[in-house]
Protein backbone atom coordinates (compact mmCIF):
# COMPACT_ATOMS: atom_id res chain seq x y z
CA UNK A 1 0.00 0.00 0.00
CA UNK A 2 1.22 3.48 -0.83
CA UNK A 3 1.68 5.95 2.01
CA UNK A 4 1.00 8.98 -0.21
CA UNK A 5 -0.45 9.30 -3.68
CA UNK A 6 -1.54 12.39 -5.60
CA UNK A 7 -3.09 13.00 -9.01
CA UNK A 8 -2.88 16.47 -10.59
CA UNK A 9 -2.80 18.02 -7.13
CA UNK A 10 -2.99 21.80 -7.52
CA UNK A 11 -3.12 24.70 -5.09
CA UNK A 12 -3.43 28.35 -6.05
CA UNK A 13 -3.29 31.55 -4.01
CA UNK A 14 -4.98 34.23 -6.05
CA UNK A 15 -3.08 34.47 -9.32
CA UNK A 16 -0.16 32.37 -8.04
CA UNK A 17 -0.05 28.63 -8.61
CA UNK A 18 2.05 27.30 -5.72
CA UNK A 19 1.56 23.61 -6.57
CA UNK A 20 0.91 22.76 -10.20
CA UNK A 21 -0.55 19.36 -11.22
CA UNK A 22 1.47 17.33 -8.75
CA UNK A 23 1.60 13.58 -9.49
CA UNK A 24 3.49 11.70 -6.82
CA UNK A 25 3.59 8.33 -5.05
CA UNK A 26 5.47 7.58 -1.84
CA UNK A 27 5.98 4.03 -0.59
CA UNK A 28 5.48 3.01 3.00
CA UNK A 29 8.64 2.79 5.05
CA UNK A 30 10.83 5.01 2.87
CA UNK A 31 12.48 8.38 3.32
CA UNK A 32 11.23 10.53 0.48
CA UNK A 33 12.83 13.91 -0.13
CA UNK A 34 11.18 16.93 -1.73
CA UNK A 35 14.02 19.09 -3.01
CA UNK A 36 13.87 22.63 -4.29
CA UNK A 37 14.94 26.22 -3.67
CA UNK A 38 13.11 28.66 -1.41
CA UNK A 39 9.75 29.53 -2.92
CA UNK A 40 9.47 26.34 -4.98
CA UNK A 41 6.22 25.33 -3.23
CA UNK A 42 7.59 22.70 -0.84
CA UNK A 43 5.79 24.03 2.25
CA UNK A 44 2.48 24.16 0.37
CA UNK A 45 2.90 20.50 -0.62
CA UNK A 46 3.59 19.63 3.03
CA UNK A 47 0.47 21.46 4.19
CA UNK A 48 -1.65 19.79 1.53
CA UNK A 49 -0.47 16.28 2.39
CA UNK A 50 -0.91 16.89 6.13
CA UNK A 51 -4.50 18.12 5.63
CA UNK A 52 -3.86 21.72 6.73
CA UNK A 53 -4.69 23.07 3.26
CA UNK A 54 -7.35 21.89 0.84
CA UNK A 55 -6.38 21.46 -2.83
CA UNK A 56 -7.78 23.87 -5.41
CA UNK A 57 -8.10 20.94 -7.82
CA UNK A 58 -6.82 17.41 -8.18
CA UNK A 59 -6.76 14.86 -5.38
CA UNK A 60 -4.38 13.18 -2.95
CA UNK A 61 -4.63 10.19 -0.64
CA UNK A 62 -2.59 9.74 2.55
CA UNK A 63 -2.75 6.31 4.20
CA UNK A 64 -5.74 5.62 1.97
CA UNK A 65 -7.69 8.70 3.12
CA UNK A 66 -8.83 11.29 0.60
CA UNK A 67 -7.51 14.73 1.57
CA UNK A 68 -10.57 16.48 0.17
CA UNK A 69 -13.08 14.26 2.03
CA UNK A 70 -11.35 12.49 4.93
CA UNK A 71 -8.57 14.75 6.22
CA UNK A 72 -9.73 14.81 9.86
CA UNK A 73 -9.08 11.10 10.71
CA UNK A 74 -5.54 11.51 9.41
CA UNK A 75 -4.43 13.82 12.20
CA UNK A 76 -4.06 10.94 14.65
CA UNK A 77 -1.91 8.95 12.19
CA UNK A 78 0.54 11.58 10.95
CA UNK A 79 3.05 13.98 12.45
CA UNK A 80 3.84 17.37 10.92
CA UNK A 81 6.84 19.45 11.91
CA UNK A 82 6.70 22.90 10.36
CA UNK A 83 9.74 25.08 9.69
CA UNK A 84 8.87 27.11 12.79
CA UNK A 85 7.58 24.41 15.09
CA UNK A 86 5.67 25.79 18.09
CA UNK A 87 7.86 25.03 21.08
CA UNK A 88 7.10 26.92 24.27
CA UNK A 89 10.22 28.68 25.47
CA UNK A 90 9.03 29.11 29.06
CA UNK A 91 8.39 25.36 29.40
CA UNK A 92 11.11 22.78 29.97
CA UNK A 93 11.95 20.03 27.50
CA UNK A 94 9.90 17.54 29.50
CA UNK A 95 6.97 19.94 29.88
CA UNK A 96 6.88 20.58 26.12
CA UNK A 97 6.68 16.85 25.37
CA UNK A 98 3.99 16.37 28.02
CA UNK A 99 2.00 19.25 26.53
CA UNK A 100 1.99 17.57 23.11
CA UNK A 101 1.12 14.24 24.73
CA UNK A 102 -1.99 15.98 26.15
CA UNK A 103 -2.70 17.58 22.78
CA UNK A 104 -2.65 14.18 21.04
CA UNK A 105 -4.55 12.41 23.85
CA UNK A 106 -1.73 9.93 24.44
CA UNK A 107 -3.06 7.34 26.95
CA UNK A 108 -1.82 7.94 30.50
CA UNK A 109 -0.65 4.34 30.89
CA UNK A 110 1.66 4.49 27.87
CA UNK A 111 2.79 8.08 28.38
CA UNK A 112 5.66 7.74 30.89
CA UNK A 113 7.48 4.96 29.05
CA UNK A 114 6.96 6.65 25.68
CA UNK A 115 8.30 10.02 26.87
CA UNK A 116 11.33 8.44 28.53
CA UNK A 117 12.05 6.59 25.31
CA UNK A 118 11.77 9.76 23.21
CA UNK A 119 14.10 11.64 25.56
CA UNK A 120 16.66 8.86 25.26
CA UNK A 121 16.09 8.49 21.53
CA UNK A 122 16.83 12.18 20.90
CA UNK A 123 19.65 12.41 23.47
CA UNK A 124 17.65 14.98 25.44
CA UNK A 125 17.49 13.12 28.77
CA UNK A 126 20.28 15.24 30.36
CA UNK A 127 18.41 18.39 29.31
CA UNK A 128 14.85 17.44 30.23
CA UNK A 129 14.62 20.17 32.91
CA UNK A 130 16.12 22.92 30.72
CA UNK A 131 13.84 25.64 29.37
CA UNK A 132 13.26 25.25 25.63
CA UNK A 133 14.33 28.87 25.05
CA UNK A 134 17.78 27.98 26.38
CA UNK A 135 18.39 25.11 23.94
CA UNK A 136 20.68 25.30 20.92
CA UNK A 137 19.14 25.30 17.43
CA UNK A 138 19.91 21.62 16.91
CA UNK A 139 18.46 20.63 20.29
CA UNK A 140 15.29 22.62 19.59
CA UNK A 141 14.85 20.65 16.36
CA UNK A 142 15.30 17.36 18.20
CA UNK A 143 12.79 18.47 20.83
CA UNK A 144 10.35 19.41 18.07
CA UNK A 145 10.77 15.96 16.56
CA UNK A 146 10.18 14.30 19.95
CA UNK A 147 6.96 16.30 20.36
CA UNK A 148 5.74 15.25 16.91
CA UNK A 149 6.55 11.60 17.63
CA UNK A 150 4.83 11.40 21.01
CA UNK A 151 1.63 9.96 19.50
CA UNK A 152 3.55 7.42 17.34
CA UNK A 153 2.59 8.62 13.83
CA UNK A 154 2.75 6.35 10.79
CA UNK A 155 3.94 9.16 8.50
CA UNK A 156 6.23 12.00 9.48
CA UNK A 157 6.12 15.24 7.49
CA UNK A 158 9.22 17.37 8.08
CA UNK A 159 9.42 20.79 6.44
CA UNK A 160 13.11 21.74 6.09
CA UNK A 161 13.83 20.42 9.60
CA UNK A 162 17.57 21.20 9.58
CA UNK A 163 17.41 24.67 8.05
CA UNK A 164 19.95 26.86 9.88
CA UNK A 165 21.20 23.97 12.03
CA UNK A 166 24.93 23.31 12.41
CA UNK A 167 26.48 20.34 10.50
CA UNK A 168 26.94 18.15 13.59
CA UNK A 169 23.32 18.60 14.67
CA UNK A 170 22.18 17.92 11.10
CA UNK A 171 24.08 14.63 11.16
CA UNK A 172 22.53 13.68 14.53
CA UNK A 173 19.05 14.57 13.29
CA UNK A 174 19.42 12.30 10.27
CA UNK A 175 20.70 9.49 12.48
CA UNK A 176 17.43 9.72 14.41
CA UNK A 177 15.43 9.61 11.16
CA UNK A 178 17.23 6.44 10.06
CA UNK A 179 16.44 4.87 13.43
CA UNK A 180 12.75 5.63 12.82
CA UNK A 181 12.82 3.57 9.64
CA UNK A 182 13.32 0.45 11.76
CA UNK A 183 9.89 1.15 13.21
CA UNK A 184 8.43 1.37 9.68
CA UNK A 185 7.68 5.08 9.91
CA UNK A 186 7.35 6.72 6.49
CA UNK A 187 9.31 9.99 6.35
CA UNK A 188 8.48 12.77 3.90
CA UNK A 189 11.05 15.53 4.23
CA UNK A 190 11.59 18.76 2.31
CA UNK A 191 15.03 20.30 2.04
CA UNK A 192 17.06 22.84 0.13
CA UNK A 193 20.26 20.97 1.05
CA UNK A 194 21.33 18.76 -1.84
CA UNK A 195 23.70 16.74 0.36
CA UNK A 196 20.73 15.80 2.55
CA UNK A 197 18.79 14.67 -0.49
CA UNK A 198 21.51 12.06 -1.04
CA UNK A 199 20.37 10.41 2.21
CA UNK A 200 16.83 9.77 0.92
CA UNK A 201 15.68 6.57 -0.76
CA UNK A 202 13.98 8.62 -3.47
CA UNK A 203 13.67 12.32 -4.19
CA UNK A 204 11.56 14.68 -6.26
CA UNK A 205 13.10 17.82 -7.72
CA UNK A 206 10.66 20.73 -7.56
CA UNK A 207 10.71 24.19 -9.14
CA UNK A 208 8.00 26.84 -9.46
CA UNK A 209 5.34 24.49 -8.13
CA UNK A 210 6.11 21.70 -10.59
CA UNK A 211 7.85 18.37 -10.37
CA UNK A 212 10.92 18.18 -12.60
CA UNK A 213 11.94 14.57 -11.96
CA UNK A 214 11.49 11.73 -9.45
CA UNK A 215 13.77 8.82 -8.60
CA UNK A 216 16.60 7.55 -6.44
CA UNK A 217 19.50 10.03 -6.16
CA UNK A 218 21.60 7.82 -8.43
CA UNK A 219 18.83 7.72 -11.03
CA UNK A 220 18.42 11.50 -10.90
CA UNK A 221 22.14 12.00 -11.50
CA UNK A 222 21.89 9.71 -14.52
CA UNK A 223 19.45 12.14 -16.14
CA UNK A 224 22.21 14.62 -16.91
CA UNK A 225 23.25 14.36 -20.55
CA UNK A 226 26.79 15.24 -21.50
CA UNK A 227 30.13 15.51 -19.71
CA UNK A 228 30.74 17.57 -16.59
CA UNK A 229 34.10 19.27 -16.16
CA UNK A 230 35.52 20.99 -13.10
CA UNK A 231 37.76 23.99 -13.73
CA UNK A 232 39.91 25.85 -11.25
CA UNK A 233 41.21 29.24 -12.37
CA UNK A 234 40.80 32.95 -11.62
CA UNK A 235 38.86 35.15 -12.14
CA UNK A 236 36.03 32.63 -12.15
CA UNK A 237 33.28 34.82 -13.55
CA UNK A 238 35.33 35.70 -16.63
CA UNK A 239 36.26 32.04 -17.03
CA UNK A 240 32.53 31.17 -17.08
CA UNK A 241 31.95 33.72 -19.84
CA UNK A 242 34.90 32.37 -21.85
CA UNK A 243 33.83 28.70 -21.75
CA UNK A 244 30.15 29.53 -22.34
CA UNK A 245 31.14 30.97 -25.71
CA UNK A 246 32.47 27.58 -26.88
CA UNK A 247 30.30 25.45 -29.14
CA UNK A 248 28.99 22.34 -27.41
CA UNK A 249 28.83 23.96 -23.96
CA UNK A 250 25.35 23.38 -22.51
CA UNK A 251 25.98 25.39 -19.35
CA UNK A 252 28.61 26.74 -16.98
CA UNK A 253 28.46 28.14 -13.46
CA UNK A 254 30.40 28.79 -10.28
CA UNK A 255 30.36 26.06 -7.62
CA UNK A 256 32.26 27.24 -4.55
CA UNK A 257 35.80 28.02 -5.63
CA UNK A 258 35.46 26.05 -8.89
CA UNK A 259 33.69 26.37 -12.22
CA UNK A 260 31.51 23.53 -13.52
CA UNK A 261 31.12 23.20 -17.27
CA UNK A 262 28.58 20.92 -18.95
CA UNK A 263 29.62 19.79 -22.43
CA UNK A 264 27.92 17.73 -25.07
CA UNK A 265 29.79 14.46 -25.46
CA UNK A 266 32.92 15.01 -27.52
CA UNK A 267 36.51 13.80 -27.54
CA UNK A 268 38.04 17.27 -27.72
CA UNK A 269 36.23 19.09 -24.88
CA UNK A 270 39.31 19.32 -22.68
CA UNK A 271 41.57 20.51 -25.48
CA UNK A 272 39.12 23.17 -26.67
CA UNK A 273 38.63 24.53 -23.15
CA UNK A 274 42.36 24.70 -22.55
CA UNK A 275 42.94 26.43 -25.84
CA UNK A 276 40.24 29.05 -25.21
CA UNK A 277 41.28 29.76 -21.63
CA UNK A 278 45.02 29.93 -22.29
CA UNK A 279 44.37 32.11 -25.32
CA UNK A 280 42.40 34.52 -23.09
CA UNK A 281 45.30 34.73 -20.65
CA UNK A 282 44.01 32.44 -17.88
CA UNK A 283 46.28 30.25 -15.76
CA UNK A 284 44.58 26.87 -15.46
CA UNK A 285 45.22 25.40 -12.01
CA UNK A 286 43.21 22.24 -12.67
CA UNK A 287 40.76 20.83 -15.21
CA UNK A 288 39.16 17.41 -14.83
CA UNK A 289 36.04 15.46 -15.71
CA UNK A 290 33.81 14.75 -12.68
CA UNK A 291 30.59 12.84 -11.97
CA UNK A 292 27.56 15.16 -11.57
CA UNK A 293 26.19 15.97 -8.14
CA UNK A 294 22.47 16.47 -7.46
CA UNK A 295 23.14 20.19 -7.42
CA UNK A 296 24.61 20.01 -10.92
CA UNK A 297 21.59 18.07 -12.16
CA UNK A 298 19.12 20.41 -10.49
CA UNK A 299 20.72 23.56 -11.89
CA UNK A 300 20.97 21.99 -15.35
CA UNK A 301 17.28 21.04 -15.20
CA UNK A 302 15.96 24.50 -14.32
CA UNK A 303 15.40 26.70 -17.37
CA UNK A 304 17.91 29.55 -17.35
CA UNK A 305 16.53 32.87 -16.12
CA UNK A 306 13.53 31.40 -14.26
CA UNK A 307 12.84 32.23 -10.62
CA UNK A 308 10.75 30.61 -7.94
CA UNK A 309 7.41 32.30 -7.52
CA UNK A 310 5.78 31.11 -4.27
Amino acid sequence: MLAIHSENLTRTFGQVTAVDRFNLSVNRGEIFGLVGPDGAGKTTVMRLFSGILQPTSGEAWVLGHSLSREAEPLKERIGYMAQRFALYGDLTVLENIRFYADLYDVPKKARFQRIERLLSFSNLTPFKDRLAQNLSGGMKQKLGLACVLVHTPEILFLDEPTNGVDPVSRRDFWRILYDLLREEVTIFVSTAYLDEAERCHRIALMHQGRLLSIGAPKEIKGLMKGELWELCCEPRMKAVETVKALSGVKGAGIFGDRVHVLFDHGPDAEERMKRALLGAGFEILSLRKIPPSLEDVFIATIPEGTESKA
